[in-house]
């Protein structure tokens, strides 16, 4: 809140960071699983002699550094970009708790992409165990990089002792982080086995053909297993609030869930009929199916973990609007236009300019005018006496929503604003609500 929220108007600004950051995820956690099989086929290939699968991995090479390299290097860039713009202090904590640990994941990031061009580039031009030795240090290096980034981004949700302690080691080994960590290792091999059968529904239906989709489907199914594992560990170690906006019937992210895990369900059901009883009839149709519905539990498994965050950004350190837990008070008694400043930029002269730069500092990061969280709903034909005693209630929060915070007269200021939005019959403000 200290700086400008970067929003789009109808979407706001959490689905800005999520449509690039699912699109990130899942290029890169392909990127970690997809370079353990490649190695691993060529290694199992070179000891059997087999052409068939050496051939495999040679495709599933090429198909992993372009994904990673341009499409998941791009998106990487973006998700840094976006939550620059659209959570700035978030950005700057993270940045500022985890410097070194963001410094030794770039170092991993850095040996995994040079390995990847060096393993494609020197399929035929260097010795077998050479090559399997850049592949094996692709792979390593792939799964520290997921190794560090978990635990940066499980303390968003369960910053454990570092709320007390500030210590480096305490928010990044947080209670969810060896269950985020499971729960990703088997979305890494889960999604390398579907993207393997892409590349090898291109090959002749043959019953060599076949013993490889068997072998992708075992990588899959592996990963369906692990991750339903590490889902359930999170499930359990996150906190009690935290859980009660997915589990019970009824709560807001509870569709979600139930999304992700019959895509989860019906994953299984297709690798088992057409993986193990039918693998000749695997094609591209099959194949495309399989990793949508990959793609569709993982994107509810992620939508699931920024969900139940709500209403902070940093559990118990800072709300989703940008303002921590220890500046309440103080903002209860100087004002919260004291910390937002830069609202009333861009903000017309009038009678409840005051209203709108606190809706623009305190609301907006979360509710569009018409579009996502609309508020104009919200309030419509409420007057500004009945929206201040609504927000005076809403003082204290409530689940999935931060407190709203302000001197009396800000929330007078808040509530005439409000009004207007709703049918426009209360375009003044309320005694005492003059704008600043």
């Amino acid at each position: 809140m200290d700086y400008p929220f970067f929003l789009v108007p109808t979407i706001g600004g959490s689905w800005l960071i999520g449509g690039n950051a699912i699109l990130h995820v899942i290029i890169a956690h392909f990127a970690v699983g997809g370079g353990l099989l490649m190695v691993m086929t060529e290694q199992l290939a070179r000891r059997r002699g087999d052409a068939l699968w050496l051939g495999f991995a040679r495709r599933q090479s090429v198909v992993l550094v372009l994904l990673s390299t341009v499409l998941g290097a791009l998106t990487g860039v973006g998700i840094w970009f976006t939550i620059g713009l659209v959570q700035p202090a978030a950005t700057a904590a993270l940045i500022h708790t985890f410097v070194w640990g963001w410094a030794i994941e770039w170092v991993f990031f850095i040996v995994e992409m040079a390995a990847a061009l060096l393993y494609v580039a020197t399929w035929d031009t260097i010795s077998p165990r050479t090559h399997l030795a850049i592949g094996w240090i692709y792979a390593a290096a792939a799964y520290l990089s997921l190794v560090v980034i978990a635990g940066i981004i499980t303390f968003m949700l369960t910053p454990g002792r570092w709320i007390e302690t500030r210590a480096f080691w305490d928010g990044f080994l947080n209670p969810t982080y060896v269950p985020s960590l499971v729960l990703r290792t088997g979305i890494c091999l889960l999604l390398a086995g579907v993207f393997g059968w892409l590349v090898a529904a291109r090959l002749p239906a043959d019953v060599a053909r076949s013993g490889l989709i068997r072998y992708l489907g075992n990588w899959s199914l592996a990963g369906t297993l692990i991750s339903a594992a590490g889902l359930g560990w999170w499930l359990a170690r996150i906190p009690a609030g935290a859980r009660e906006l997915v589990l019970p019937v009824g709560s807001l992210l509870r569709p979600t869930l139930v999304v992700g895990a019959g895509s989860l369900g019906l994953l299984v059901v297709v690798l088992v009929l057409l993986g193990f009883l039918r693998p000749r009839a695997v094609g591209l149709g099959s194949a495309v199916l399989a990793l949508a519905l990959a793609a569709a539990f993982f994107g509810s498994t992620e939508r699931v973990r920024e969900g139940v965050r709500k209403p902070f950004v940093i559990r118990d350190y800072m709300y989703s609007n940008g303002i921590r837990v220890d500046e309440v008070d103080r903002l209860n008694r100087q004002g919260i236009l004291s910390k937002i400043a830069w609202a009333g930029v861009g903000v017309a002269p009038g009678p409840t300019a005051g209203g709108e730069q606190i809706f623009r500092g305190q609301c907006q990061i979360c509710h569009s005018l018409d579009g996502y969280l609309g508020i104009r709903p919200l309030v419509a034909g409420q007057d500004a006496e009945g929206l201040s005693a609504w927000l005076v209630a809403l003082r204290g929060g409530r689940p999935g929503m931060p407190p709203i915070v302000g001197t009396e007269e800000e929330i007078r200021a808040l509530a005439g604003y409000l009004a207007t939005l709703g049918d426009g019959t209360q375009a003044a403000l309320p005694p005492g609500g003059a704008a600043r």
